[in-house]
């Protein structure tokens, strides 16, 4: 099945007398929750919808709690979340602190099934 998408016209962002272009972007169809996935993996498996939705909340819970302790946090064929960041530059080592530190991101990197499935996907225009 393709992935919708539809097309947006977007200027340059500071520069609003730069010309603009056209874009594809993807037209999402909904949202699967938590409770929708515990569903689905109970349905596939011998587990019950509450024994499947304990063990996601737990990784829910467990995630964060690693990496706020430096892990990289790796889920097998799902992938990996690691901390990421941006700083200012200082002139010297001395003048980097942890107040450069401005921006704090999840980076999510997925792991060899997810990838393939992403790469697999193919694109229908909405008309």
């Amino acid at each position: 099945m393709a992935i919708k998408f539809n097309v947006l016209e977007i200027g340059k962002p500071g520069d609003l007398t730069a010309p603009k272009k056209f874009y594809a972007r993807p037209v999402h169809t909904g949202e699967i929750t938590l409770e929708d996935l515990s569903a689905d993996i109970s349905h596939a498996s011998s587990l019950t919808e509450s024994d499947v939705y304990a063990v996601l909340q737990s990784l829910v819970r467990e995630i964060p709690r690693n990496i706020s302790r430096g892990y990289i946090v790796r889920l097998g064929n799902l992938g990996a979340f690691r901390l990421g960041s941006n700083s200012t530059g200082g002139d010297t080592e001395e003048d980097v602190t942890a107040a450069n530190i401005f921006r704090k991101r999840l980076l999510f990197h997925p792991g060899k099934y997810v990838k393939t499935a992403i790469d697999g996907l193919t694109f229908e225009k909405i008309r």
